[in-house]
């Protein structure tokens, strides 16, 4: 665990100071994302693998004043580049890993995770750590702002039945981790997969 963690830390690091301008056109995606999640004013939210923040504001005015956004992330350059880029005013950003929260259990209304589940080094452990946060009803949304094909493109590989993402091996992973599949998108402007918690 601890050579993943070094090694996600590593990749996003290296990246952290041109993350927004490798990807300037992913806000509306994001807004769109986070409108389908349901959030309602005083809702409390968390941004799992939250990066530089660019979920945050959407999710903010989704809570509005009155609700808790927190933005989790594992590697310190991009949380530095979150408060460059002023969205440390739409959330609370908190330096740990998804793995294993600061948080109560039941404590929030939904998890927002972009791009995050390719980066679990143990996706079922990790699914459960966010299901033990969620109040039973709450929701979850993993989302990535292309597709799967187009990610695979984006990366001169091609998408294999044994992806963590495709539905037939998502679906029996979010079960098992406490987390009912309601809807599934996968198309090449988006992928996003919304869940309640059971229980």
């Amino acid at each position: 665990m601890s050579d993943d963690r070094t090694h996600v830390q590593e990749f996003f690091t290296a990246r952290a100071a041109d993350w927004d301008s490798r990807f300037p056109d992913d806000g509306p995606a994001y807004a769109a994302a986070v409108a389908e999640l349901g959030l309602r004013a005083g809702d409390r939210v968390l941004d799992a693998g939250c990066g530089t923040g660019r979920a945050l504001p959407p999710l903010r005015a989704a809570v509005g004043a009155s609700g808790v956004v927190l933005g989790a992330d594992l590697t310190p350059a991009m949380l530095e580049a979150a408060v460059r880029a002023g969205r440390d005013r739409d959330g609370r950003l908190l330096l740990t890993d998804v793995a294993a929260l600061p948080l109560r259990a039941g404590s929030l209304d939904a998890v927002f995770a972009a791009g995050l589940i390719a980066h679990l080094p143990e996706p079922a452990a990790n699914l459960r750590e966010l299901a033990r946060v969620v109040r039973p009803g709450g929701r979850l949304a993993l989302f990535h702002p292309i597709g799967r094909a187009a990610l695979a493109a984006r990366h001169g590989r091609q998408i294999t039945p044994d992806d963590l993402r495709a539905e037939p091996r998502l679906r029996p992973l979010l079960a098992a981790s406490g987390w009912r599949m309601t809807s599934y998108v996968d198309e090449d402007a988006r992928f996003l997969v919304l869940a309640v918690r059971e229980g």
